[in-house]
């Protein structure tokens, strides 16, 4: 007789990113500002990482603290397992970051500029060429930079960071201001970093757009862990999928959908919005069709409703009880007379 090995339990993902308990506050003439309250974020090794959540929900703030430009009150940081900011000189050439507006000279062309850069850096004039191509800019490298779209001058940036070869490349709210082209363009360079090999973490407010890209996704609220996962994961607590169908007698439409285990209710004017129901593993649209069909009820429309991120946000905040009122403030602590005095961040 044979036996089977025990399982074994899933290896823990390798992280490029971790923190635990993370907390910062300002001081405001109000008290102490909480920008990030007890927060622990992991971003696995490799794909794109989105680090999603509403203007003024700590993830500039925790970028920051990251890269060392401030220091938090308490918690921990992990980059490529080394702790920071006190081993932070020892993964810096790993990591890229753009977290303010890039700089670059608008007479120097985009070329001229990353050369600059390069030897700034330490970084061989060699990879100058291989980044303008690795953002899709390889025949525009002679162009100045001022003829640049804002598109095109983000991209810029990101070629920017490349200089130096890094593994982790951490953007904050990268496609602030740009058109649906520029977006477009971004979302692409980041996939195409990530399919190369690379781990990219993106913040941003617009969370159906970080959708189309991440792999695995973040969400805070006020500073705090909303959710965390694998994006397919976070999107099935938003709810279950639905087809909207369009129907002369929408009543009648319903009545026989439920009669066939279907779970119909009313949609907008017009329409029944129509769920797998309790006895159904799954929701065929081609099914849902044939039932009205046979009953001779024709459709004039069939559309797909799946939840996405920003359902599941407002759904998460809800339940917490964030989605309403003003910035978390605690009450204020007097500081010492000899201590300075910090103005707030953007957060």
């Amino acid at each position: 007789m044979t036996t089977s090995a025990p399982p074994r339990h899933a290896r823990a993902p390798e992280l490029a990113v971790s923190t635990t308990a993370l907390r910062k506050t300002y001081r405001t003439r109000k008290g102490r500002r909480v920008a990030v309250e007890g927060l622990d974020l992991r971003v696995p090794r490799g794909g794109v990482h989105g680090f999603l959540g509403p203007n003024g929900s700590g993830k500039t703030t925790t970028i920051r603290m990251l890269l060392g430009l401030i220091r938090p009150d308490s918690g921990t940081m992990t980059v490529f397992d080394q702790p920071v900011p006190e081993h932070l000189p020892a993964v810096v050439d790993r990591v890229g970051a753009i977290v303010e507006q890039p700089k670059f000279f608008p007479a120097f062309t985009a070329r001229r500029n990353l050369e600059l850069l390069a030897g700034g850096i330490g970084a061989p004039a060699s990879r100058v060429d291989q980044v303008l191509a690795e953002v899709g800019l390889g025949e525009r490298g002679g162009d100045r930079f001022r003829s640049y779209s804002l598109g095109m001058k983000q991209r810029l940036a990101i070629a920017g960071t490349l200089l130096k070869d890094p593994e982790l490349l951490i953007f904050d709210e990268p496609t602030n201001g740009l058109d649906p082209a520029g977006i477009h363009e971004i979302r692409e360079t980041m996939r195409g970093l990530a399919d190369a090999g690379r781990t990219v973490l993106v913040s941003s407010h617009i969370l159906n757009e970080v959708q189309q890209v991440a792999d695995t996704v973040t969400i805070i609220g006020r500073g705090r862990l909303l959710a965390e996962g694998d994006v397919d994961e976070i999107l099935a607590r938003g709810g279950t999928e639905a087809v909207r169908v369009r129907v002369p007698d929408p009543a009648t439409a319903a009545r026989i959908l439920l009669e066939a285990g279907f779970a119909p209710e009313p949609g907008p004017p017009g329409t029944v919005l129509v769920r797998a129901g309790a006895g159904r593993p799954a929701l065929n649209a081609a099914e849902v069709t044939r039932t009205l069909a046979q009953r001779e009820i024709y459709l004039a429309e069939l559309v797909w409703q799946r939840p996405d991120l920003e359902e599941v946000f407002l759904s998460l905040t809800s339940e917490e009880h964030l989605g309403a009122g003003g910035p978390h403030v605690a009450p204020p602590a007097p500081l010492p007379p000899s201590a300075p005095r910090r103005s707030g961040g953007r957060s």
